[in-house]
């Protein structure tokens, strides 16, 4: 934002250098990008008065002039300039003046004529005013006095960058606040007298989203004249302000949008077909702005509309056919306050960005409305006359926003900032920034102002006392620290193996956006509910993930559409799981996830070109479980998942409690991520597998081992994991090793059946076995077998 200093010293006038003025801003977190004056240097230039004009006689474009500069004698100027006329106020560069770009005058003859000086156009100033010809001055400038005093040139122009929740620093008042605060200045506002309306002229207004507008007035002012010149003191301060002057009503809607950070709008209200009505759009209509553009406002965006059409965008800009013309008469002011988020967003998608939606989007006042609207009535009726109707509003008061009320404690605030501040000077900092102060034991209870949307948390309270108290004020203290063992447990295991593990393995890490494409993550998860952001970048990334499913299978179609033949990726990261009882409504919970597609290899003369299945990375999500050291704790068991394909998907289970899933990507999903061939997915919690069990020490049996092998014959539908742990628990502490080496369906073996060939090697830490014991343990399995799963040693 730009202002003028000049005008800023009009509402708060410390005594500091314009230098030390911009430094002060700049550490209050107000960075200024450039101070540059408003005028080039120049000198010797006064104001005259155009007493003889007349043509010259050898020069058709050119005229000779008599000009009055409060001397005694008249001075004689030729000038060029169409606008010259008689009685004209007028910027003098007399002789000896010098000019920008050391430009002196002298002494002249032009075509004969002598000429004693220059009549002077803003651009021979230095002054960036567009202009066809000689500085027009107001009738009531004092003749003889200096043109840089009168136009108050010294001054200079600050340009602030703020950031994006100092809102109310967007005007006049909120900078002054500011200094007054920093300088502990008192601040003072313009003054002028309330207008009280001389006609009846009511206005209907209907405000249908009052959640989106919770608060809008209006004003009719009839018999104005739009042919008034701006007063030169307000065009100068627009200038500086970098808004260009463009008609009186314009220029004041302007003006106390610098001045208090209010956007405005003027309507003609002989353009009007009835009330006002504050509404969203139906998603067809079609509006013509004010700068000629065609635009389909989209049915998510505020409009305001008379009984008939849309007739502006709320808080953005305002259309052509209601805007004021130079045959405006009578005019309908409004003043409103719309929702930051109603706001947000809207202008960049039509590619617009204005001045009002700047400020929309980052919040006014709410309660600064009729102030405001006030103030611009009494500028209108000042500089065009006419009368002035009623103020009308619509307000619902529930949507409004309501100041924060915030404990700030004392110990939290010696503790974050390292250095005791006096009680006196918290309150002081507080209440001058426009807070409610209560004054308590060990603490202060805050009530915030309506013009700072971004106090919220008690950090942002000390942040205030910190950039007032000045953090140049804070002393530099290195911190102590003690040195103490870091608080490790052994069973943790690192995140950074798991990940060099499957670097590994040939796997490289990737890193998606925590937010997808609703449609996507609903085919991925039909039946769960996702998290929409209210403002994403993009409609393809509106939804937070429920898994890493949907933005690996994205990465897998991504690459293969490359050329990539050959994918195997993994990720960690959150995933948000809407849920009441959660802090914010969400449960973030860590997880990872890996994919493979393609080959199984890289291709090679010696090796079979084979592509992926479920077990190669079955292979591989069991080779960072056995890092846990406790691979007997996860199972797997055949489940359903929507995403992947029936009778290829598990789930993923530790200790009996199911902690992911693995399995082919479902074949539907095939071609809404764009993939080519079988994927194969896993997933699962990162916290129910970042543990192991700690080794054990025992004694190594000095007894020799005994492997006995079997071959039961069971039901194809009974799983090889059951058959096994029914060994382990009848084998007890004599079974030191199982495995199971063979799977065979098909000649000698009955239809519906499978031989599962099982090797049991049995060990004694305290004696050798002999073969009664060890054929007591085999019939003892056996036995359990043919009771569990109707198993029979097969011939």
């Amino acid at each position: 934002m730009k202002f003028s200093e000049s005008w800023l010293r009009e509402w708060v006038n410390p005594s500091v250098s314009r230098e030390e003025l911009s430094h002060q801003i700049t550490m209050a977190g107000l960075e200024v990008d450039g101070v540059d004056p408003v005028a080039a240097d120049f000198s010797g230039v006064i104001i005259g008065e155009v007493v003889e004009c007349g043509q010259h006689p050898d020069a058709d474009k050119l005229r000779v002039t008599k000009i009055n500069v409060g001397e005694e004698e008249l001075i004689d100027i030729v000038c060029g300039a169409p606008n010259c006329r008689l009685g004209l106020k007028v910027a003098v560069a007399m002789v000896g003046a010098v000019l920008p770009g050391d430009f002196k005058i002298k002494k002249a003859k032009l075509r004969g004529q002598p000429s004693f000086g220059m009549l002077c156009s803003y651009s021979e100033l230095g002054i960036d005013i567009e202009s066809d010809g000689i500085i027009e001055l107001p009738t009531d400038a004092p003749v003889g006095t200096n043109v840089r005093e009168y136009l108050d040139l010294e001054d200079a122009v600050i340009d602030v960058d703020l950031t994006a929740n100092r809102a109310d620093c967007l005007g006049m008042a909120g900078l002054a606040r500011e200094v007054g605060v920093l300088n502990r200045e008192a601040v003072t506002e313009p003054s002028w007298q309330a207008v009280a309306p001389t006609i009846d002229a009511p206005i209907s207004i209907n405000v249908v989203d009052k959640a989106s507008c919770p608060r809008y007035l209006g004003r009719v002012v009839k018999n104005i004249n739009v042919k008034a010149a701006t007063p030169l003191w307000m065009q100068e301060k627009l200038r500086r302000s970098g808004i260009r002057s463009i008609d009186p009503i314009v220029d004041i809607t302007n003006y106390v949008l610098i001045e208090f950070g209010q956007p405005m709008h003027a309507f003609d209200l002989n353009t009007l077909n009835g009330g006002i009505t504050v509404r969203l759009a139906d998603g067809k209509e079609k509006l013509t702005l004010l700068d000629g553009n065609e635009v389909t406002v989209p049915d998510d965006t505020l409009v305001i509309a008379d009984d008939q059409k849309a007739v502006a965008l709320a808080g953005v800009f305002g259309g052509e056919a209601t805007g004021v013309t130079e045959n405006t008469q009578d005019i309908l002011l409004e003043c409103a306050f719309f929702a930051p988020l109603a706001i947000m967003g809207k202008s960049r998608r039509l590619g617009l960005h204005t001045d009002s939606s700047h400020r929309f989007e980052r919040g006014v006042d709410p309660e600064l409305q009729h102030k405001v609207i006030d103030r611009a009535t009494r500028l209108v009726l000042d500089i065009c006359g006419g009368e002035a109707g009623q103020v009308v509003e619509a307000v619902a008061q529930e949507f409004l926003p309501k100041p924060a009320k915030i404990t700030l404690r004392r110990s939290k605030l010696d503790k974050t900032l390292g250095h005791p501040i006096p009680d006196a000077d918290v309150v002081e900092i507080l209440e001058r920034l426009g807070f409610t102060v209560e004054v308590n034991a060990d603490s202060w209870g805050v009530t915030t102002a309506t013009y700072r949307f971004d106090m919220a948390i008690e950090e942002d309270l000390i942040e205030e006392v910190a950039r007032i108290y000045g953090y140049n004020n804070i002393p530099n203290i290195a911190p102590q620290a003690a040195l103490s063992m870091s608080d490790h447990k052994e069973s943790n295991i690192p995140l950074k193996r798991v990940r060099d593990t499957l670097v590994a393995r040939g796997f490289q890490e990737a890193i998606t956006y925590s937010f997808v494409d609703p449609k996507l993550q609903a085919l991925v998860h039909p039946e769960q509910a996702s998290m929409i952001l209210p403002n994403p970048i993009s409609v393809e990334m509106s939804s937070m993930r429920l898994s890493m499913f949907t933005g690996l299978l994205a990465a897998v179609g991504h690459n293969q559409s490359r050329q990539q033949n050959r994918v195997r990726l993994f990720e960690t990261g959150l995933r948000f799981i809407p849920d009441e009882n959660a802090d914010a409504g969400v449960r973030q919970q860590p997880m990872i996830g890996a994919v493979i597609s393609g080959l199984q290899n890289d291709e090679h003369w010696s090796m079979e070109s084979k592509t992926v299945d479920f077990f190669d990375l079955k292979g591989d999500l069991e080779a960072i479980i056995g890092l846990t050291v406790a691979a007997s704790e996860f199972s797997f068991k055949e489940a359903t998942h929507p995403a992947l394909h029936p009778g290829q998907c598990a789930e993923i289970l530790r200790n009996n409690r199911v902690i992911g899933h693995i399995g082919a990507v479902h074949p539907s999903l095939e071609k809404p991520f764009g993939l080519n061939g079988k994927t194969i997915v896993f997933e699962l919690e990162l916290d129910a597998l970042l543990h192991a069990s700690l080794p054990l020490a025992q004694a190594v049996s000095k007894f020799p081992a005994n492997r006995r092998d079997i071959a039961v014959v069971v039901d194809e539908q009974v799983s090889a994991t059951d058959v096994i742990s029914l060994i382990k628990k009848v084998g007890e502490n004599q079974l030191v090793g199982l495995n199971l080496f063979d799977v065979y369906q098909g000649k000698g073996v009955e239809a519906g059946k499978k031989s599962l060939a099982i090797a049991l090697t049995l060990q004694d830490t305290t004696r050798t076995l002999e073969e009664k014991d060890i054929t007591a343990t085999i019939d003892a399995v056996v036995s359990a077998l043919k009771t569990e799963f109707n198993a029979s040693l097969r011939d």
